[in-house]
């Protein structure tokens, strides 16, 4: 009868084992599900960002910023000012799906 209930023990012990992993499996692939839509939002801005800034420089090149046609403006300050805006975007929704993840993990652990 002992040996029984040490049995029991043990398939408790490993469903509960094979629970917690399929959770972990399940944090990790949402975890990289939001990962690669996060970089691909913002690489897709990066894109948009280079490609129209030269694509349309002719069209911005009659208006002006300060003596300066609105494409040099662009191309010399406001693309840089985007790319650092979409470096910043990213550590900041990365460090908090990161310290979401790992306190998912710590929850299921």
């Amino acid at each position: 009868h002992r040996r029984h209930r040490m049995t029991e023990a043990l398939h408790e012990d490993a469903g509960l084992a094979a629970r917690r992993m399929h959770e972990l499996v399940t944090a990790r692939a949402a975890h990289w599900r939001r990962t690669r839509r996060v970089t691909g939002l913002l690489l897709a801005l990066w894109l948009a960002t280079t490609f129209g800034t030269v694509f349309f420089a002719r069209e911005m090149a009659g208006l002006t910023i300060f003596g300066w046609p609105l494409s040099f403006y662009l191309a010399a300050q406001g693309a840089s000012l985007v790319y650092l805006a979409v470096i910043a975007i990213y550590a900041v929704v990365m460090r908090r799906a990161d310290r979401d993840f790992e306190q998912r993990q710590r929850e299921i652990a």
